[in-house]
């Protein structure tokens, strides 16, 4: 990806941190990074602090949005001012997997997903502007995602975990860095435009499944205890007076049961997409 210009809306999350460490190591990439916290401009990244204010604006034809994809449209002047010509914007497949979820706030974010793929595609489709969406599952890595290390630190703490019914559900954890690789590909395959893809990790295993490994790496034996869902919803009321699990839901639960692997060939063929297996390493959950 020689001589490219870039500018990265998210810069600072997960995938974000990403795709700055691996492109920030060689020349071939002039970056601008744009964050809501003011950061020092490095000899490899160029940071921008939002709102921008700058009278003659760069011009940076390619973008990649992985903030939460319902914000983007509030940075679609800023964009134009760049002149851009692609952009690849990360979304979730939780507008697939949440869509009969009992909770109101999940229904409402399936509505702000979708929405804002539609502003998107509609937006870029009047101003001639090439556009990828991805929508991965599940992202873990670094001890900084909200999904994998929600589940170690909960382990950490109590020495269990509760699962709801047989919890066999199948999952597809996905590694940042492989989110990122997919991002950059989706970027430089010039000859692919205004299409979506899901993304997910290599390896299919069940949510029980899921979590013994999380207990392995922790060096822990695992104490998966089956609950029903009545008990559950009852330790979730005690358990969100702790700031942590505020935000856990009864729905969380009911998920443990469904499948929300994705089929990823289109990804796989168009952008040579090859994600990992779910191996998890000490790295990848929260020392905390």
């Amino acid at each position: 990806m020689s001589d490219l210009t870039l500018g990265v809306l998210g810069a600072t999350s997960l995938v974000g941190r990403s795709i700055l460490t691996s492109l920030s190591k060689s020349n071939s990439c002039r970056l601008y990074a744009y964050s809501r916290t003011p950061h020092q401009i490095t000899d490899h990244i160029n940071w921008r602090s939002i709102p921008e204010h700058i009278e003659q604006p760069e011009t940076i034809q390619n973008w990649l949005c992985l903030a939460p994809i319902w914000v983007l449209s509030d940075y679609f002047d800023l964009l134009e001012q760049h002149q851009i010509k692609r952009i690849v914007a990360l979304s979730s497949t939780s507008r697939y997997t949440k869509t009969q979820s009992t909770d109101p706030a999940e229904q409402e974010l399936v509505h702000r997903i979708i929405v804002a793929e539609e502003k998107l595609q509609a937006w870029a489709g009047s101003k001639n502007i090439e556009w990828i969406i991805l929508r991965p599952t599940l992202i873990y890595g670094y001890g900084k995602d909200t999904n994998i290390s929600e589940i170690a630190r909960f382990i950490k703490r109590f020495g269990c975990f509760p699962l709801f019914g047989k919890a066999r559900g199948l999952r597809q954890p996905i590694h940042a860095d492989d989110v990122a690789s997919a991002c950059l590909a989706a970027l430089k395959t010039k000859h692919i435009s205004n299409k979506a893809y899901n993304i997910a990790g290599a390896e299919k295993l069940t949510y029980r499944d899921m979590v013994t490994r999380i207990f392995l790496v922790l060096n822990k034996h695992p104490r998966l205890i089956t609950v029903p869902i009545g008990a559950f919803q009852i330790a979730l009321f005690f358990l969100r007076v702790i700031p942590r699990y505020k935000n856990w839901k009864p729905a969380m639960a009911e998920r443990m049961n469904q499948d929300l692997a994705f089929d990823c060939s289109e990804a796989e063929r168009d952008l040579g997409f090859k994600p990992r297996a779910f191996v998890l390493s000490g790295q990848d959950l929260p020392r905390e």
